[in-house]
């Protein structure tokens, strides 16, 4: 039996009132893949054949930005 499989039989045995201590945990021990998904990957090869647009302004100007563009759109 692997780890994930006696991982997920355990579960089965962990009381209602303690499940939320042990999803707790799982949550904070994910990593995610480290692999891009398709347009992550994409726009990371877009930037680097010099393409693309680099955001350097900080959150709030790039949020309003959006919204003007949105605005535009409407």
């Amino acid at each position: 039996m692997s780890s994930r499989e006696f991982a997920k039989n355990l579960i089965d045995h962990v009381p209602e009132s303690k499940l939320l201590y042990v999803v707790s945990y799982l949550q904070g021990v994910v990593v995610p893949d480290e692999t891009p998904n398709a347009i992550t990957a994409a726009a990371i090869q877009e930037l680097e054949s010099g393409g693309g647009e680099l955001w350097t302004g900080s959150t709030e100007e790039l949020f309003a930005m959006l919204d003007a563009e949105g605005d535009a759109s409407a």
